[in-house]
């Protein structure tokens, strides 16, 4: 029986990129690119025709850009989207309205081939998530201040595929005295400070890339670095601090989430909440188990609500989860725990 591919729409108003992306994602032979299109409204109407599986998207674009065409998309053709794009906070517009992940663009001809690698990986990943209930809104209160329970405690949140909207929709109700918060999100170099940036705009609590020696304190996030870093947390005292150091991909990423969980495992014992948000693979499974063996309550997104349902299966299979929760009910299992 021959194996069944996955059907790619390729759309960007750059006839080079178009062929380049046509050419690259036909290597692998699991994928089949079976149209291109040079604005949305072509892509429209290649979307009725065919019905691919997955859909590259450029942002920018004549007669209507890629934002706006997802949010037109979405309602009536929901699919997953890998956008392709220059280092841009128009990147997370488009998760917002919907995309399932990016790929940055190539800026030279030497970084074709690892764009090429990275756009296969990801559009794999898409054609197996889901995306219908990409936007529902909850209807949430703020939580009223913690107050000073659990001083010393350590909140840490890994996520990769679907994780930028989901860790915004965990930690914008987080009330300001939310104790001091570690995440790895993964992401590319360059990425990571947007994120964060755009975060702390629309959240109660302080939100930063993390830099060396930063801090882990009450009402405080701090977002691990893109690049070839591992994010640690270390014990001076009663205080907790960043820790970055160069290495080697842990668990296929770097930065890792087991690297970071593992870190609050050894350092924070049972002062510590670990949480395992959406994401293809099984990085921060390990970790969290670690944490939980160590006294930590663990909390791993439940298989209704993640865009792919990799990480939390494995950390749930493997017995590091406590508590599986809805996306939508998250941060309110993390602030009633922190209120005991």
């Amino acid at each position: 029986m021959p194996i069944k591919k996955i059907k790619v729409l390729v759309v960007d108003d750059s006839i080079v990129f178009r062929k380049t992306i046509e050419d690259g994602l036909e290597q692998d032979d699991k994928i089949e690119v079976i149209g291109s299109a040079s604005n949305p409204y072509e892509a429209r109407d290649l979307i009725v025709k065919f019905r691919p599986d997955v859909m590259t998207l450029d942002v920018e674009m004549p007669l209507m850009n890629g934002i706006e065409f997802l949010k037109k998309l979405m309602p009536q053709y929901p699919m997953p989207v890998v956008v392709v794009s220059a280092v841009s906070e128009n990147v997370f517009d488009a998760l917002n309205a919907g995309a399932v992940d990016f790929v940055t663009k190539a800026k030279s001809s030497k970084e074709i081939d690892t764009m090429i690698k990275e756009l296969i990986i990801k559009t794999k990943i898409a054609s197996v998530s889901k995306v219908s209930d990409h936007k529902k809104s909850y209807d949430h209160v703020i939580p009223k201040n913690i107050g000073r329970n659990r001083d010393n405690t350590i909140i840490a949140i890994g996520a990769s595929t679907g994780g930028t909207e989901a860790t915004f929709d965990v930690i914008k109700y987080f009330p300001k005295d939310i104790p001091g918060t570690v995440i790895v999100q993964h992401m590319p170099e360059g990425f990571t400070k947007m994120y964060a940036d755009r975060l702390n705009r629309s959240c109660l609590v302080y939100v930063k890339e993390a830099e060396q020696g930063d801090r882990v304190e009450r009402g405080k996030i701090l977002i691990a670095p893109g690049g070839d870093k591992h994010m640690r947390v270390v014990r001076r005292g009663n205080n907790y601090y960043v820790d970055l150091k160069t290495g080697d991909k842990v668990s296929g990423h770097c930065p890792s989430v087991d690297v970071l969980f593992e870190s609050i495992a050894n350092n924070a014992g049972k002062s510590a909440i670990g949480v395992i948000l959406t994401g293809m693979g099984r990085d921060g499974a390990s970790g969290i188990l670690s944490m939980k063996k160590n006294g930590a309550y663990t909390i791993g997104q439940d298989e209704k609500t993640s865009i792919v349902y990799g990480m939390p299966k494995v950390a749930y299979d493997i017995g590091g989860v406590e508590k599986v929760s809805s996306l939508a009910s998250i941060h309110k299992c993390i602030v009633d725990y922190c209120r005991k």
